[in-house]
């Protein structure tokens, strides 16, 4: 497994997403439920062990009380993945989501990808930096997340983050409500990932590509293959898995991007 930095940490290429172990399967309100009764705390904890083995040292799951509940067991029976956590609207402020991570012995945090673009639709991006400070004066690198690009462009102008997640889907817009709506339709248009990928190009920090499978919709060869043409040295990728359908999914994924890397 080949390794980055972002800021003092030495972060896995491949990361561990964990949107399935909280139900967001982006795939309809079914698919949420049928994630939800799978992933127990005991079945979350042997997929994180597996993905140690596999040479993963870094998760990325939200700083909500059930993730930080499962990552406090997982560490107390002797489990040493690194956690970034992400900042979660329906637990509260920006703020709120940073003093979990904190509290929760996250290693890096970052703010919430749909709640940027609300920020941005919204003109409010000014409420940012002060949150990003926050973040780093609390010891943790810090970053911020999107679906929108344009997010970006106005982060390297005005925020000192230490990484960016971007990313490859913009599937609903986030003008009216920052949060992840189950109901809603969502869309994966190609158009978008090759917008993003375009503006990684130009980002200054390190850049985790994520949504790189488009919620299970894409091909894992087409997908990852995309992702190796497309990730600079400083850059990594995150991957959920939903271990219910092929128990081998995380090691054909890292086999895969290990192959189109080379």
């Amino acid at each position: 497994m080949d390794f980055i930095r972002i800021g003092k940490l030495r972060v896995s290429r491949v990361i561990l997403g964990s949107n399935p172990f909280s139900g967001f399967s982006h795939q309809g309100p079914e698919r949420n439920s049928e994630m939800k009764h799978y992933y127990t705390c005991a079945r979350i904890k042997d997929v994180l062990r597996n993905a140690e083995e596999l040479g993963i040292n870094t998760l990325i799951a939200r700083a909500d009380h059930h993730m930080m509940r499962v990552i406090m067991e997982y560490r107390d029976e002797g489990g040493n993945i690194q956690w970034i956590a992400q900042t979660c609207p329906e637990v509260g402020t920006m703020e709120r989501g940073a003093d979990n991570a904190v509290s929760g012995g996250a290693n890096g945090c970052y703010i919430h990808g749909g709640f940027m673009d609300f920020l941005y639709a919204n003109n409010r991006l000014g409420e940012v930096p002060g949150v990003v400070e926050k973040i780093k004066k609390s010891g943790m690198p810090a970053g911020i997340a999107a679906h929108n690009p344009r997010v970006f462009e106005w982060a390297e102008k005005n925020l000192d983050v230490d990484f960016y997640m971007c990313s490859y889907y913009n599937p609903i817009w986030r003008e009216k409500d920052p949060e992840h709506k189950e109901c809603l339709t969502e869309y994966f248009m190609e158009e978008d990932r090759d917008v993003m990928v375009k503006a990684i190009k130009s980002l200054k920090k390190p850049a985790i590509h994520y949504k790189v499978m488009a919620a299970g919709r894409n091909n894992p060869e087409e997908a990852i293959s995309f992702v190796a043409k497309h990730l600079r040295p400083q850059d990594a990728v995150c991957m959920g898995i939903y271990s219910k359908d092929k128990p081998g999914m995380l090691q054909e994924d890292i086999t895969l991007l290990q192959k189109y890397l080379s």
